[in-house]
């Protein structure tokens, strides 16, 4: 077993918190990451290679029929015990921000407040044309996929697009800002399931380090973050997190 004594002493003593997660949290819920092999209709397609601007001008309904498979996954699986412990952090230290790279809303099923989605999310989709708020769909899709041609917009009939960022497209304003902001003023930054390996992102914990945070990676492979990190504690978000949560504010 992991020992989480020294974390848990830093978690629990801090005055604000950041919680910074990507795919590793999701795919024990079983969202495969970008890295993961694909089966049915998408098993012919490098999943990167849908992710982009370019392959949405060339092939919307392949695009997005990938999306909405996306989306439709995400309704079917729970968050695990990694996403609850998140929301335990955020009910036990009220100064947290909790910041994902994820798409799912499994943050928000779990019971956390307002993550920021450094990615967009699969349930805001917006007009390509006009970026207009568009409904996300919940109807499930088959298992093996299909290719869906978009909607179009009620405002300016343009093609629909999803609600999240593409390779290639620069990270949302608003969103990216509010992350640098809690990594510069965070007692502690916890980096959980994420690769290190995207960018801007991947900056996010390398300047809560620079302004003085102690910096925790929860994370079963070692990453470009362990030498950011001033603890590394390996292993899986849902065996890790509840652990470290219970050390940090035992139960009375």
């Amino acid at each position: 077993m992991v020992d989480v004594r020294d974390a848990a002493k830093a978690l629990a003593g801090a005055g604000r918190v950041v919680v910074f997660t990507g795919a590793g949290i999701s795919a024990e819920s079983g969202v495969p990451t970008f890295r993961d092999a694909l089966t049915g209709l998408w098993e012919r397609f490098d999943a990167q290679a849908l992710a982009t601007p370019q392959a949405f001008e060339d092939d919307p309904d392949l695009v997005w029929g990938w999306y909405e498979w996306r989306r439709s996954l995400a309704l079917r699986v729970r968050p695990n015990p990694g996403h609850e412990a998140v929301a335990a952090i955020e009910r036990h230290a009220p100064h947290t921000v909790v910041i994902t790279q994820n798409v799912d809303d499994l943050h928000e099923q779990a019971g956390s407040t307002a993550p920021i989605h450094l990615h967009g999310s699969l349930f805001t989709p917006r007009c390509a044309a006009c970026s207009g708020p568009a409904e996300p769909s919940r109807q499930p899709e088959p298992e093996e996929g299909r290719r869906l041609a978009p909607p179009r917009c009620g405002h300016c009939g343009g093609p629909v697009r999803p609600g999240v960022v593409w390779f290639g497209e620069a990270l949302p304003v608003e969103p990216l800002e509010s992350a640098v902001q809690a990594a510069t003023e965070c007692d502690v930054l916890l980096t959980i399931g994420t690769s290190g390996l995207v960018y801007p992102a991947a900056d996010i914990p390398v300047v809560a380090a620079r302004f003085g945070a102690t910096v925790i990676q929860v994370n079963p492979q070692p990453t470009p973050l362990d030498e950011v990190a001033a603890i590394n504690l390996p292993g899986t978000a849902a065996t890790v997190l509840p652990a470290l949560v219970e050390a940090a504010w035992p139960p009375s």
